[in-house]
């Protein structure tokens, strides 16, 4: 990240490193107190955590101090190594997604010209960190929650995917700055004091980018892996104290994840309709705005889970290859021929 500074090396490294796990941090407990312990007691008329802190505020510091006193647990018959990495492995990937979010002019930590090919990619390394889970907890349940896992994101990757080349198309670039300013900088029939968020030209995208991040964040109706009255709970099952909570805090970090990116790609990133782009101020208020729409991105992903009942196995993987794949490939069409057209 700069900021116009004129730091070292291993300044500039040391900064980054901060500035990424508060970027993933405060999106994922705001996230888990906002959505889990208040909007879902909402939904099903309570009043949620109410004891710590004012108004339950600091109900998320209780559960995370709970889960550091609990004991660290290994099965007997578990890989040690790959048991205890496989949880760091699902954080470390959340982090490197954060790497090429911008949220301002200069408030980014890395600008690649293939940024969203690389966000894309790194997402699916947590496939990987799920899988060693499952496999090195020497448990049944575990190892068929891990393989389920692999088999729904695997299937879900796709229309996520082809979700965004609709918005590669339409920007003409893989560069996630230049794509917010793809979006700050259009028009629409000839009219640009609004710009031109691509929600409005690739709705459908949106709507499969959301549906695929859903299952990729194995949260309900995607829950398969995780089935509680089938699994226990999945590649979890055998953690216990820290690394629990590690996947618990890689569940919600990879939601803001998610988040951030369909708020760049399809509602303009940091950008508002009057501010200046490229402003120094963006560089403050940016991250504010960025926060603001993934509030409103991760409410619909919220919303969804905790409104929809578990999909059936052949029922979730009928759902990605004979309904959402194909209309992610009509959507490209269409994309393609009015880019051409127009």
């Amino acid at each position: 990240m700069t900021f116009g500074l004129h730091l070292a090396y291993w300044e500039q490294s040391l900064v980054r490193v901060l500035f990424v796990l508060v970027a993933v941090l405060i999106p994922a407990g705001t996230f888990v107190y906002v959505f889990l312990f208040k909007m879902m007691s909402f939904m099903q008329s309570r009043l949620g955590p109410m004891e710590a802190g004012p108004y339950g505020s600091l109900q998320l510091l209780a559960e995370v101090g709970k889960s550091l006193q609990k004991e660290d647990i290994f099965p007997e018959r578990a890989d040690r190594h790959l048991f205890a990495f496989a949880p760091y492995l699902v954080v470390g990937a959340v982090l490197l997604v954060y790497v090429v979010i911008p949220f301002g002019p200069d408030a980014y930590f890395a600008n690649l010209d293939t940024g969203i090919f690389y966000a894309l990619a790194v997402s699916s390394v947590s496939v990987i960190g799920i899988l060693i889970a499952g496999w090195s907890s020497a448990n049944k349940y575990s190892l068929m929650g891990g393989l389920r896992a692999a088999g729904q994101l695997i299937a879900y990757e796709l229309p996520m995917v082809l979700a965004v080349v609709g918005v590669v198309i339409q920007a003409g670039t893989l560069n996630l700055k230049n794509i917010v300013g793809a979006q700050a900088n259009g028009s629409m029939f000839g009219f640009s004091g609004l710009g031109n968020p691509y929600i409005l030209t690739q709705i459908i995208g949106f709507g499969l980018f959301l549906l695929a991040s859903q299952a990729e964040l194995t949260q309900a109706p995607f829950d398969m892996p995780v089935a509680e009255s089938e699994l226990v709970s999945g590649y979890m099952t055998e953690y216990s104290g820290l690394r629990f909570l590690l996947f618990f805090i890689g569940e919600f970090a990879s939601a803001g994840a998610f988040a951030a990116l369909a708020a760049t790609l399809y509602l303009g990133g940091w950008w508002l309709p009057g501010l200046d782009l490229n402003a120094n101020y963006m560089n403050v208020v940016g991250p504010l705005v960025v926060l603001a729409k993934m509030m409103v991105v991760a409410f619909l992903i919220f919303w969804f889970r905790f409104t929809y009942p578990r999909f059936r196995e052949d029922q979730l993987q009928t759902l990605a290859w004979k309904y959402l794949i194909p209309l992610a490939l009509v959507n490209i069409m269409a994309t393609a021929i009015l880019k051409v057209v127009f």
